[in-house]
């Protein structure tokens, strides 16, 4: 097989919402202790196990910012300590209960559970309880590479202003850099959401004048990002602006270069999500690339139908022993009812996943293989996921990528495993294509409906009022003359920030806690509200009543995140 057919990217998105302070279960803190135990301690430990074996993961992880900041809290450190000790308890509970009933499949794996919890916990402190710290020590050791996102995970495209889509690229960028040691070069846009720019855009609500805006690639330069990550239908809908030369130079269309015959534009790699492209609103020289999601690959894993983690033998997540209890059984049966589900056997799980890591480096493989004989040139397959479906969602999932990673090694370097960033600087592989994107994100349909719908058009009619009224404060309040100012005007920031996240409509839209979206969306912007008033009085030199001195004091307790966040973001 031809030594340089291409190169495999795996590619993890991991988010959370601000959490923190802010519940604890169904919604809340539960969503991250769950995530730290069950997957990003195991991917800690996954890339140093598969460094044992002699190889470099080269995995590509994004860890947006505000979970990175919550990640590093100490309120998140000491609860994981004590949900360690209650699952471990749980388990413990739970093995007499089933050995008193004689179930003593579910006894041995409830002892099962709890050895996990207990080395989960023994990993914890043997890390300092830094989570952050460890991913920086991986990517020191040229073991992984990082991304960075928006600040809250900001739905960017429908952002009103274009400073604030300035500030969560800033924020988010200063505050990988401040947990993760180094600038990132990649960006994981939330919700893979992208616009090009418009001459005349139009916002989906409110019914405001047409603006000109910049498309999302101008953003990034500034924060030394070169490349970002989109769905394949974003390539599908393309339009050619140019070729890059050897040099890298732009150079215009030639009529061979996008050829009307299908074939020969399929020879020529136009729209191929196997390789990477630049990205321009306009022809010429791009500044930043962008690496598309393999369909096929994120089938095999996504899919509800021939996905994996839909096999029989793999352990079922939506079954408990108990409301908030763990996990004993197996799908048996993907549609079946939760009744009927049977005792989970490890082993077997262990064995499916070996099966199913083969398979995918077969796919990875025959997919190379055809770009490479269809094109002459190498091809990258870039397999992106939200990282807690490995752990969380889908409870082998670490012990697959591992297989895959030890997997691809061994086939000899038929395909090199590697980082988007060495991807995207590979000689053999350099980008020699340039596309206009079309806007549009990796939600249902692939447009904008997840986040702006009949069910949350009121949500972005209050966040527009409100990005108006702080873009019109940094621009006219003494923040840089009073130290009281530019206090009272973070904390109002840091609520907008937390308001703009793009997890509040999509929690409604998906039904997964419609409860819990609209509270936490309005309870963002009733802090705002009070922010701002205090903003004003203190811009006065009104003194603070004795309800707003609460009110700051509540504020500054629950949503203490991007501390010292810079205010020259949003001018």
């Amino acid at each position: 097989m031809d030594m340089s057919i291409g190169n495999f990217c795996l590619v993890l998105h991991g988010h959370l919402p601000y959490v923190l302070n802010h519940g604890t279960w169904p919604h809340g803190e539960a969503w991250l202790f769950e995530a730290a135990v069950e997957t990003y301690l195991p991917l800690l430990g996954l890339m140093d196990e598969v460094a044992c074996h002699g190889v470099t993961p080269n995995l590509t992880i994004g860890l947006t910012p505000v979970l990175l900041e919550q990640l590093a809290h100490e309120r998140f450190k000491l609860g994981l300590l004590t949900y360690l000790q209650e699952r471990t308890s749980r388990a413990q509970h739970d093995a007499r209960e089933f050995e008193r009933s004689g179930e003593a499949q579910f006894a041995w794996l409830a002892r099962r559970w709890e050895r996990t919890f207990e080395r989960t916990l023994e990993q914890f402190e043997r890390i300092g309880r830094n989570i952050p710290a460890e991913f920086s020590r991986l990517r020191r050791e040229g073991l992984i590479d990082v991304l960075t996102s928006a600040a809250t995970h900001a739905y960017l495209p429908l952002l009103l202003d274009d400073r604030s889509v300035a500030a969560q690229l800033a924020v988010g960028a200063e505050t990988t850099r401040r947990h993760l040691g180094a600038s990132a070069t990649g960006i994981w846009l939330p919700e893979c959401a992208y616009r090009p720019a418009w001459p005349a855009w139009s916002s989906p609500t409110m019914n405001m004048p047409t603006r000109p805006r910049a498309g999302l690639e101008t953003f990034l330069p500034a924060h030394h990002i070169d490349h970002l990550f989109v769905d394949a239908h974003l390539f599908q809908g393309a339009t050619p602006m140019n070729t890059l030369d050897a040099a890298g130079a732009a150079q215009p269309l030639r009529p061979e270069d996008v050829a009307p015959d299908a074939h020969r534009a399929a020879r020529r790699g136009w729209r191929s999500p196997l390789e990477a492209a630049g990205v321009v609103s306009a022809p010429g020289r791009p500044d930043v690339f962008a690496f598309a999601r393999h369909p096929d690959t994120s089938e095999r894993v996504w899919s509800n139908k021939v996905g994996y983690p839909a096999h029989c033998d793999y352990q079922e997540f939506h079954r408990k022993h108990g409301p908030d209890g763990l996990r004993y059984w197996r799908v048996t049966d993907a549609h079946g009812a939760s009744d009927a589900k049977q005792a989970y056997d490890p082993d077997d799980a262990a064995a499916r996943a070996q099966e199913h890591a083969a398979d995918f480096c077969v796919v990875v493989e025959d997919a190379l293989e055809r770009h490479h004989a269809q094109t002459g040139r190498p091809g990258v397959v870039v397999a992106a996921f939200d990282a807690e479906l490995f752990g969380h969602w889908w409870a082998e999932g670490p012990a697959f990528l591992r297989e895959v990673l030890l997997t691809l090694h061994r086939r000899h370097g038929s395909v090199a495993v590697r980082t988007t960033a060495q991807t995207l600087h590979d000689p053999e592989a350099r980008p020699d294509k340039v596309l206009r994107l079309p806007e549009g994100s990796w939600g249902e349909r692939g447009d904008h409906r997840v986040w702006v719908n009949d069910q949350t058009r009121w949500m972005w009619d209050i966040l527009y009022r409100n990005e108006q009224r702080l873009i019109e404060q940094v621009s006219r309040a003494p923040w840089r003359k009073r130290d009281d100012v530019a206090c009272a005007l973070r904390r109002a920031a840091r609520e907008l920030l937390l308001l703009q996240a793009s997890d509040w409509p999509f929690v409604i839209r998906s039904g997964g806690a419609v409860d819990y979206g609209i509270q936490r969306f309005a309870l963002h912007a009733t802090r705002f509200d009070r922010a701002m008033s205090i903003l004003a009085g203190v811009c006065n030199g009104v003194p603070m009543s004795a309800l707003q001195v609460v009110q700051r004091d509540e504020i500054d307790l629950h949503d203490c995140i991007f501390a010292e966040l810079d205010l020259a973001s949003w001018e």
